[in-house]
């Protein structure tokens, strides 16, 4: 048996890529580059390493957030004297989506057999959205009061100084999710939201994860 000598492997075929990603999902990197298929597949995979390089610090971003969130409500518990989770506390003024969201938790929460689910599991469980919606303008008198302590850092308590940056992460996010394109949006100003967010909730929060964050790497290597 012969085997093929390392400098005799040809160039994969970019036709056949580009149908397997399909021409759809291709061709705004196609007409970025001038419909040039090479330097379009490179874009995409750029644009690949850009999602993967974001999804980890959003990732500590979601968990940190919900962390936080989840501590001021069950403050809030304590405080007004409510022996009940807040999750399932009917007194707590929660829309009817956020109590469906609540519901869908639980119930994936359970899988696990438990007939009560941990309740760090059911935590864990609430989706980005979920939180991100906790400090929409809807709880701004309701939630938001309690909510702000969980952004000791902020420069106030305005309810939009939070909302705004993490309305942004969740649409960029799911953007991540949903493979879609992220190359062509303002970047640097996504990753100083993330900054911005963690830096409001701890300051050694952000610091740990700019640390770790490929981001800048991956920026500097735009083909």
């Amino acid at each position: 048996m012969h085997s093929t000598p390392p400098n005799s492997i040809e160039p994969p075929d970019d036709k056949a890529v580009i149908e397997l990603i399909s021409p759809d999902r291709l061709n705004p990197y196609l007409t970025a580059c001038a419909g040039a298929s090479t330097a379009a597949l490179a874009l995409y995979r750029w644009n690949s390493d850009l999602a993967a390089a974001f999804f980890e610090p959003l990732g500590h971003l979601e968990i940190m957030l919900r962390n936080a969130l989840d501590a001021r409500l069950v403050a809030r518990q304590q405080r007004r004297g409510r022996t009940t989770e807040w999750y399932t506390d009917r007194q707590v003024p929660l829309t009817g989506k956020a109590r469906g969201d609540i519901a869908q938790a639980q119930e994936r929460a359970e899988r696990g057999g438990a007939a009560t689910p941990p309740r760090g599991k059911v935590i864990a469980e609430l989706n980005f959205g979920f939180w991100r919606f906790l400090l929409a303008r809807q709880y701004r008198d309701s939630l938001w009061p309690d909510l702000a302590g969980a952004f000791p850092h902020a420069p106030n308590r305005a309810l939009t100084a939070v909302e705004n940056p993490v309305k942004r992460l969740h649409k960029f996010r799911n953007r991540i999710a949903h493979h879609e394109g992220i190359w062509h949006l303002p970047l640097e100003a996504r990753r100083d939201d993330i900054q911005t967010v963690l830096g409001f909730i701890a300051p050694a929060a952000a610091t740990w994860v700019a640390d770790a964050s490929r981001i800048d790497d991956v920026l500097a290597r735009r083909p």
